[in-house]
């Protein structure tokens, strides 16, 4: 490259940087899913063909939406081991509602409670004895007959011989 075509072309690039474009449907399919998962995940591989999540989106066009989002507050983000991952903000949540035109009631997964699943142990929080009969304890928690402690009228027995100090 000449001196002065050199310079043209530096002044051009400081001057007009590029922008990427990135397809409306591309970047709608992008936002729908951050807002549906509420956090992204995307490796840093500006050359991949692809993005794990969306086959037809180049990895670039991912990473370059959510930097947007990232320079306009919307999303926080975090880089760790070659991989960034975005997180919503409340100001991003509103925003994407706006440009998704999603209704108030809906949030993203990371705002709803996680459901409680069934629980398999059987009721009464002890496992039954594996030889059927059971034990003090349970007898007691079953109500059935309790044992008598034992009180100073009853007998008493020392057996000498055994212990310390013989």
């Amino acid at each position: 490259c000449e001196g002065e075509l050199c310079m043209a072309l530096f002044y051009f690039l400081t001057v007009f940087p590029f922008k990427m474009f990135i397809p409306k449907q591309n970047r709608k399919s992008i936002y729908t899913k951050l807002f549906k998962d509420g956090v992204l995940v995307a490796e840093k591989a500006f050359n991949d063909p692809s993005h794990p999540e969306f086959p037809q989106i180049p990895n670039l066009q991912v990473i370059k939406a959510c930097q947007s989002l990232k320079s306009r507050g919307y999303v926080k983000e975090n880089f760790a081991w070659r991989h960034y991952y975005w997180c919503l903000t409340d100001e991003g949540i509103e925003y994407l509602k706006n440009y998704l035109h999603l209704p108030e009631a809906v949030v993203p997964d990371t705002l709803k409670a996680p459901q409680k699943a069934p629980s398999t142990r059987p009721a009464g929080g002890r496992f039954p004895r594996p030889g059927g009969r059971p034990t003090g304890r349970d007898n007691y928690r079953q109500g059935g007959e309790q044992s008598q402690p034992k009180t100073v009228d009853s007998e008493v027995s020392f057996r000498g011989g055994a212990g310390r100090g013989q």
